[in-house]
């Protein structure tokens, strides 16, 4: 549900030196998405337009913005001066907008949905003209901190360059995300200064602007301090990685799957589990998936994405599957890579099986059909396109290159050859030579 006459503007020009990476820092991924798509997917549904602000490496950010993400319009910040400076860039674009504006960092993956819905919510109830997302944290080194009047309204935010002694032990800091009633703070932006230690122009001194206009000013504090995380290393990124997937893990946990090693478990938030399910340690679960009930996954398995496993499916260990239907009752045996495949109902895949999909020469992946009751058996590869009959069966160690018919056996194997007393032989001649 949208917000009426609700735009956002989302900042990822900056540069992210400490990432040491010469991938621009928003496009940096958790669970093969983008830290910006993170936070798109976040306010979409709430606003009618995003306006992405880039710089740093724009035309690379701005190609993955218009590939990927709809209802945007990207802005460019060059030279980066400062986060007022990087909203000032869409005051062309909003020059008759009436409505709210929300402000967000491109880099800060975990704010969820609700959370913005209920921060806007916030900001009209309380007929403010700028609310400022702020959270209490153990530790404030880096955060702009809050700052707070004796009848705890909120008067100023101070960046951490800034800080006094007394202000950098403030542990209510700035959490990047801003409800603006764009019509009427619209003008700060044309009067704030960049007279500070970054000589900058700072987003946060729309507050001050604003308190001095008396205009009112709102601080909404969320309850869960890690939705403002910002990732600005890698050390960041790996720390936000696992808070989202213990997140995921703990949220299946309480809607009744079976996870028996949070700590060597990782399944993507974008992963449907039902009830009953287990998932056994050093699991990797990536991208988007739906796995039914009484399911049992691994240990050491990876599901890469695009998979769909219906109820009573056993995945064996170190077992990869990627782009597959899987319906009920089937056994999924370990060593085995199935992809691009559809298996029927009560079928049994012996260990070692592979699936070979790829051509490497016209660089295509054709699909592999097993049906119901098929049996396949251990170290067999199926070369697709083919398609395996009802109730047929694969002998072990078989090379599967066309389709077999449903009650048939297929096997590929050369005749057994036996040569006596070869070892013997073969050792008596080498002592011959000495």
């Amino acid at each position: 549900m949208s917000f009426k006459n609700t735009k956002a503007i989302i900042l990822a020009a900056g540069c992210g030196k400490r990432m040491k990476s010469e991938l621009p820092k928003v496009l940096h991924k958790i669970f093969d998405v983008e830290l910006l798509k993170y936070v798109y997917n976040a306010v979409n549904n709430l606003v009618d337009i995003s306006y992405i602000i880039v710089g740093h490496q724009a035309s690379v950010v701005e190609d993955y913005c218009k590939a990927n993400l709809n209802n945007i319009k990207c802005l460019l910040q060059f030279p980066q001066k400062g986060t007022g400076d990087a909203v000032k860039k869409a005051y062309n674009e909003l020059k008759d907008f009436e409505g709210n504006v929300i402000v967000l960092y491109g880099d800060a993956p975990l704010i969820q949905e609700s959370t913005l819905k209920e921060f806007v919510e916030y900001h009209n109830q309380n007929q403010s003209i700028v609310t400022v997302m702020t959270a209490k944290v153990d530790n404030p080194k880096g955060y702009g901190r809050i700052i707070r009047d004796d009848n705890n309204s909120l008067i100023k935010i101070v960046e951490e360059k800034d800080t006094n002694e007394q202000e950098k032990i403030i542990n209510e800091v700035n959490g990047g995300v801003y409800c603006l009633d764009w019509q009427k703070i619209k003008y700060a932006f044309n009067e704030i200064d960049c007279n500070n230690a970054q000589n900058e122009y700072y987003l946060t001194d729309i507050i001050t602007w604003a308190l001095k206009n008396s205009l009112k000013v709102s601080g909404y504090k969320i309850e869960d301090e890690t939705q403002i995380l910002g990732v600005n290393s890698k050390k960041d990124l790996a720390n936000v990685s696992k808070i989202l997937k213990d997140k995921v893990i703990d949220n299946l946990l309480s809607e009744g799957v079976t996870i028996y090693d949070k700590n060597t478990t990782w399944i993507s938030p974008f992963t449907q589990i039902e009830p009953d399910t287990i998932i056994l340690p050093n699991v990797y679960i990536n991208g988007k998936n739906k796995i039914g009930r009484n399911c049992k996954i691994g240990p050491f398995s990876h599901i890469r994405g695009n998979v769909e496993l219906e109820d009573n499916v056993k995945i064996g260990n170190f077992v990869e599957l990627k782009n597959a239907k899987v319906k009920s009752n089937t056994n999924i045996c370990h060593l085995s890579y199935i992809g691009d495949s559809e298996i029927g109902k009560d079928v049994n895949i012996g260990a070692g099986t592979i699936t070979a999909n790829y051509n490497s020469i016209t660089k295509e992946k054709n699909k592999t059909i097993i049906k119901n009751k098929a049996s396949i058996g251990s170290n067999s590869v199926l070369v697709a396109p083919v398609c395996i009959g009802e109730n047929a069966m694969i002998g072990a160690n078989t090379t599967v290159t066309k389709d077999v018919e449903q009650n048939n056996l297929y096997i590929t194997r050369t005749k057994e050859k036996v040569i006596k007393d070869y070892v013997k032989v073969k050792k008596e001649n080498m002592e011959g030579i000495k």
